[in-house]
């Protein structure tokens, strides 16, 4: 994960939403029968309200843990800084699992699929079925000794602004990828450290985008959360400049 430069350090609510959205493994704590904690990897994704979305196999034993007891907790952790494991940023998330209703189902697997491409192949399978965990409280440590318990109203984004970027997003994928796919790949190769061309934008919320390249997916962070489909253009302007100036300044060094 990448984001435009800013000088000020964000709220530990957006700090942990960062971490969460960017995330492309986690682990997930579950109840098995007689109370005995379960935890496995799984590979989440977000939808706009910060539900964590999963694509679980009916015949894992977190599912079946999950059907008869949703309480959870998802560990999402990011990278170390140095050789000790408790300054890596990290944060708890617990809630309760629930299958989407079938009006939002579609919606909600392309997202999933949208940050993991890869599984398209097997995401087709009947015996897989997706999964979202509405945030209820979580645990957000930046640091060693630096942790904050967040309520779930904190960490999830104001209704409104999801709902604006909901509406927004798809006429925002369209007119980016046709009109400005030249800002695309800058932003990838400059901001993100990626190579090569054909980059696009997969996917928008109020902390960012997703931009994707065949099996490749990469996180942009804006420098502040946004609310609408202007908050989004001026971050990705702002994104695309800094990230041509750097192309730029790396070419003439």
């Amino acid at each position: 994960m990448a984001r435009a430069p800013d000088n000020a350090a964000p709220p530990p609510e957006v700090a942990a939403r960062r971490l969460i959205r960017a995330a492309k493994e986690a682990t997930l704590a579950t109840m098995a029968a007689g109370g005995q904690p379960f935890a496995s990897l799984v590979t989440p994704a977000t939808a706009g309200d910060l539900s964590v979305l999963l694509w679980l196999s009916r015949l894992s034993a977190h599912t079946r843990h999950l059907a008869a007891d949703p309480r959870c907790a998802l560990l999402f952790a990011g990278a170390a800084r140095g050789p000790n494991p408790q300054r890596r940023p990290r944060v708890t998330v617990t809630g309760l699992a629930q299958r989407p209703g079938p009006e939002e189902r579609a919606a909600l697997k392309a997202r999933w699929l949208a940050r993991h491409p890869y599984a398209g192949p097997y995401a087709e399978l009947g015996d897989f079925d997706l999964w979202r965990v509405v945030p209820q409280e979580a645990l957000y440590v930046g640091g060693f000794a630096l942790a904050r318990r967040i309520a779930g109203t904190a960490l999830r984004p104001s209704a409104e602004a999801v709902a604006a970027l909901a509406g927004a997003e798809p006429g925002i994928l369209a007119h980016v990828n046709a009109d400005h796919a030249d800002a695309v790949d800058a932003i990838a190769q400059g901001l993100l450290r990626r190579r090569g061309t054909g980059w696009r934008l997969v996917a928008v919320d109020t902390d960012g985008c997703d931009l994707a390249r065949g099996n490749q997916v990469v996180r942009l962070a804006f420098s502040s959360p946004v609310g609408d489909a202007g908050g989004v253009r001026e971050a990705l302007v702002l994104a695309a400049r800094h990230a041509r100036a750097r192309l730029k300044n790396k070419r003439l060094s």
